[in-house]
């Protein structure tokens, strides 16, 4: 059965393409703002990185009430290295908004996530976003994304998506270009009336299954997720069905809904809403609160492998102890678990010496990002040089592959195609969009990108 009043979906684009920035829009015209409030752009990148770096790293949720509905959103990551973060997020939701900017078109992580998505069957609507841009190629666009459907397989029914036509930045949504919309309440008609409402039964077994967790000073691990089936509350008790085995008579010291920007605490959850629960020891993700007596676990969670390696060792240089306060291999130890916990694409491995650990990612970025976040909490610690991951197939040693995509001016095409070329790049896909730009598509080992970024 199908609940009316709950509508669960996520938000996925490329880096850039005004994913938080619509967001953050929804937000401020769903009235949790004063008029007079001063609103800080990018409401939803809390960390700092996210901020100093523009992008979204760590999935999100928040909600907005439109009439009497209430809509959960989950704002995701925009990177490839961050796909475990999208991956899970998709287990929460029951459609999808796809933005898109509207010079750009749909870049290699749109194809990424919009093909997990259609693995998933969620319905989707497609937002181009930035019309407003002067080299915007709106129609263009919208072929390219009709292309990248049917290059994924998408069904007849998938390619049949409602398109609008967005300013994120005015908080405008169009069903036409150039219509005389002023805010975005098409939009939130358009998720109502598309995205279907979540399967959920309040009167069955309660099933929540644990998609992501954070850590709270006050009331210690809070573990958030979808209550796909039955109710919730304080003061009775469950299960946890871990990986390991089933641990009865578990109890809440709290439970949580989300309304706008803040987890409200609430007595009993109902099905079909994504919430928060806290006071569950030794709960990771992927496990799922169930019944007491005769729990029913939900399949759990499953992510694409890692790719790259790095070696993470206590710091033992002439200059160690200068700089950090967590200095020991069981400092940087503890470190690596606790995020292991929270991040389901990274994996940490032990080595043969005590003081090092290897530590296993999706790239680069996501690798710099835990390195630089370690070092602003106080760890002091050295590593080695990203390697990549391979693997046996069929007596054949198999690497990743990516696709990478470039938007360039006309007289760099020769030095871009010289340098992927050097690191096995081989090109896939080129056009010139005009305004003196092409774009270009590469396909290359994941070796061939280490240190590219720099250059």
């Amino acid at each position: 059965m199908r609940k009316s009043n709950f509508r669960n979906i996520v938000i996925i684009a490329h880096v850039d393409h005004g994913k938080t920035t619509l967001l953050d829009g929804m937000l401020k015209q769903s009235g949790i703002f004063r008029e007079n409030q001063d609103v800080a752009v990018r409401i939803m990148d809390s960390m700092d990185l996210e901020k100093e770096r523009g992008i979204t790293i760590m999935a999100k949720n928040t909600a907005v009430w439109y009439h009497d509905v209430k809509i959960n959103i989950v704002d995701t990551p925009g990177h490839a290295d961050f796909g475990g973060e999208v991956e899970r997020s998709l287990n929460l939701v029951d459609g999808a908004l796809l933005l898109v900017d509207a010079r750009e078109g749909p870049l290699p992580q749109t194809r990424f996530v919009v093909k997990k998505a259609l693995a998933k069957n969620l319905p989707i609507i497609l937002v181009i976003n930035k019309i407003d841009r002067s080299d915007a190629r709106i129609e263009e666009v919208v072929n390219e994304v009709y292309d990248l459907f049917i290059d994924l397989g998408a069904a007849e029914d998938q390619i049949e998506f409602p398109i609008l036509y967005t300013n994120a930045k005015k908080g405008i949504a169009h069903a036409e270009i150039g219509d005389d919309s002023t805010d975005l309440n098409l939009l939130f008609e358009t998720i109502i009336s598309v995205i279907p409402g979540p399967v959920a039964n309040d009167d069955h077994i309660p099933q929540f299954l644990v998609t992501n967790l954070f850590y709270d000073p006050y009331v210690g691990q809070i573990a958030v997720g979808r209550l796909s089936n039955g109710s919730l509350e304080m003061n009775q008790t469950y299960s946890l069905c871990a990986e390991n085995g089933i641990t009865r008579g578990i109890k809440f010291s709290a439970c949580y809904t989300f309304q706008e920007l803040q987890r409200t605490q609430v007595q009993s959850l109902q099905a079909g809403d994504i919430i928060a629960v806290s006071g569950v020891e030794n709960v990771k993700i992927g496990d799922t609160i169930s019944a007491e007596e005769n729990p029913k676990p939900l399949p759990r969670i499953k992510v694409d492998e890692p790719t790259v390696s790095m070696i993470f060792y206590v710091n033992n240089s002439p200059f160690a102890g200068k700089e950090g306060k967590y200095l020991t291999s069981r400092h940087l130890k503890d470190r690596l678990q606790k995020e292991v916990l929270g991040n389901v694409s990274l994996e940490v491995k032990a080595t043969d010496r005590a003081n090092a650990f290897e530590v296993c990612g999706r790239g680069e970025l996501q690798m710099a990002v835990l390195i630089e976040t370690m070092r602003r909490e106080g760890y002091e610690f050295m590593v080695s040089k990203p390697r990549i991951i391979t693997k046996e197939k069929n007596d054949k040693v198999m690497e990743p592959i990516e696709r990478v995509f470039f938007d360039i001016p006309e007289d760099k095409v020769g030095v871009v195609t010289e340098k992927l070329a050097a690191r096995k790049g081989k090109m896939t896909n080129m056009q010139n969009h005009g305004h003196g730009r092409i774009s270009m598509e590469f396909i290359i080992p994941s070796r061939g990108l280490i240190g590219f970024r720099s250059q």
